[in-house]
């Protein structure tokens, strides 16, 4: 054993290209294993083994500077600088983050989790090494999906214009999470076709010098490789070719579906727990797949986006074949999907752009300048949001989508409660002709009413008053509406009193008719959202009742960036349960 005697870094330079092969195979089985019994990206890290071993030979971290872009390939990397008990010891499987972090370890630069944001942050680390004078090098190491992100070619494009150190690793293993889209990938596969020698480089057009490894996966071509880089005086690319899964017959043969697991079972493949006799759950990614896959059937003038997530948005392969040219992957590029959805729906294409919450967050100027602006009426669906349906480490968090959306003119957000309510909001949007429209995906267990939903949904921000009752009103929105559900309950339980619940359903607006209804009778009013409060839903009721006796309380979450966090103790942390709530109210 090898990686077991691995501290730190210069542990890598004591050893031979033997050993470093033993070492590798080492690595990928550390990955393999916790990836089986914990879960966390898979492919991505076992491609980039051979090519971390040789970076930590040649370079010398922390004075020569990796950054990692995602940092979904960042495992190896974080064995061998002083935490591979947390990928090869269960007991400290969770002693890390999946990503990189600067406050884990001093050979890491920055939190990663979204994608091409790398050399534009590497350029800022060159630019303060030369102003202040100091040495070293600076390298990113980019894959090929993250290239095609409009940050990543702003940063590209800028390099060489620093005249300084950089070294820009391009992994390329032919794939994004899903398959690559765009013009840009036809030069790299040009580039491998040829082993560098293209005349045509799109590199080299953007001033850079570039270096061509065949197989990045040889541990001795990437020693070389980089041997040859190290110290340059300007920027470079070096450009290599491997395997996404290497070591996993499973991940090499099925790179879209390894690109990521759950726990699981190293013999049969299946997700930990999972049991073949019990039927499969419903889930509102899936009713959404089929919805849309029947809409489009329907209708050829109905067309869906993805920005390089299909499988996350219900569009694994099978759905994809048979949606044809009506689904449309620009790739990671989420400002070009809503500039593509704002443009078709100019011209009568009813354009869905399917995106999760956290990466919706990219598209603010597109949303507000391309979309809202000119009031076209395209249909967003923003997947897994909040705290309940969003990702639970700091990169990934769902629960800002509120305060950025509803608060841009023209955009009608909307926020059902069950799976009828979603259909049917849904289906208006995408026929509508009027607004542009967001919907948040209900978050958890799907919920049915088992009725058919009807509602009018053109007259905008009217909300529901499904219980009448006095002197407390509690405005359940979305996904936290069973929560309001349960308050009124509790209420009535500890106080025989009825009160009043409302389900809100438009976001972005407030129902100023209802609300003055409300005056005549109430003296309280609770609102519940799934998001961050500054700038959410609540505010928005609160401030209209400003001016009057009403007193308002708001519930959801606290603005922070929270890491790993579990949803049970962040539900009491924000007082987000129905006898805490219930306990504010009898206080006042």
């Amino acid at each position: 054993m090898y990686l077991e005697h691995i501290n730190e870094p210069k542990d890598v330079k004591k050893l031979n290209i033997d050993e470093m092969k033993i070492l590798a195979k080492e690595i990928r089985e550390a990955v393999i294993t916790r990836g089986a019994k914990h879960g966390g990206h898979f492919g991505p890290n076992l491609a980039i083994v051979e090519a971390t071993i040789a970076l930590h030979y040649v370079f010398d971290s922390p004075k020569d500077k990796f950054v990692f872009d995602v940092s979904h390939q960042c495992y190896p990397h974080k064995m061998l600088t002083g935490r591979r008990l947390a990928f090869t010891d269960e007991k400290h499987y969770a002693d890390v983050t999946g990503y990189s972090n600067q406050h884990e370890s001093e050979h890491d630069h920055f939190i990663l989790g979204h994608t091409s944001t790398s050399v534009s942050l590497a350029c800022g680390l060159v630019k303060a090494r030369d102003v202040k004078g100091e040495e070293g090098n600076v390298v990113v190491v980019i894959g090929d999906g993250s290239l095609g992100g409009g940050e990543a070619l702003e940063g590209i494009n800028f390099a060489s214009e620093l005249r300084s150190n950089m070294i820009i690793i391009v992994n390329d293993n032919g794939m994004s999470i899903a398959k690559n889209h765009g013009g840009l990938y036809k030069n790299l596969q040009l580039l491998r076709e040829t082993e560098g020698k293209a005349e045509c480089n799109l590199f080299k057009a953007m001033d850079l010098d570039y270096v061509f490894v065949k197989d990045g996966n040889d541990l001795e071509a990437m020693i070389n490789a980089l041997k040859d880089v190290k110290d340059v005086n300007h920027a470079v690319v070096v450009h290599i070719v491997t395997q996404k899964g290497k070591g996993f017959k499973p991940a090499e043969l099925d790179r879209e579906s390894w690109h990521y697991t759950g726990a699981f079972d190293i013999n049969t493949l299946k997700p930990l727990g999972y049991d073949e006799n019990e039927p499969l759950k419903e889930n509102y990614t899936a009713i959404t797949a089929n919805y849309l896959l029947k809409k489009m059937k329907a209708d050829k003038k109905v067309l869906i986006i993805n920005s390089g997530t299909p499988a996350a948005i219900g569009f694994g392969a099978k759905q994809r074949k048979e949606a044809g040219t009506q689904f449309i992957d620009v790739g990671i590029a989420e400002e070009t999907a809503v500039a593509l959805a704002s443009g078709m729906a100019a011209k009568g294409i009813k354009s869905v752009y399917g995106v999760i919450s956290t990466f919706v967050q990219r598209t603010y100027d597109q949303l507000s300048q391309d979309l809202c602006i000119n009031n076209n009426p395209a249909t967003i669906i923003v997947y897994y949001s909040g705290m309940l349906g969003g990702g639970n480490d700091v990169t990934h968090l769902g629960w800002f989508d509120i305060p950025f959306m509803s608060n841009i003119p023209n955009l009608v957000y909307l926020a059902p409660t069950n799976k009828e309510e979603y259909l049917a909001s849904l289906e208006w949007s995408i026929e509508q002709t009027e607004h542009p429209v967001a919907i948040r995906m209900p978050a958890g267990e799907v919920i049915s009413s088992a009725e058919e939903y009807k509602k009018d949904f053109s007259k905008i921000n009217k909300y529901e008053l499904t219980q009448k009752g006095e002197a407390l009103a509690v405005l359940g929105l979305g996904s936290f509406y069973k929560l309001g559900e349960e308050v009124v309950e509790l209420y009535k339980e500890k106080t025989g009193k009825e009160a009043t619940l409302i389900n809100p359903f438009y976001i972005s607006g407030v129902d100023e008719e209802l609300m003055e209804e409300l005056k005549k009778d109430h003296s309280l009013v609770i609102t519940l959202e799934d998001g961050v409060l500054d700038g959410g839903f609540g505010e928005k009721i609160t401030r209209y009742f400003g001016n009057s006796d009403m007193k308002v309380l708001n519930y959801g979450l606290k603005k922070e960036f929270a890491d790993r966090y579990n949803i049970e103790d962040m539900l009491k942390k924000n007082r987000l349960k129905a006898e805490l709530i219930v306990e504010d109210i009898l206080k006042i």
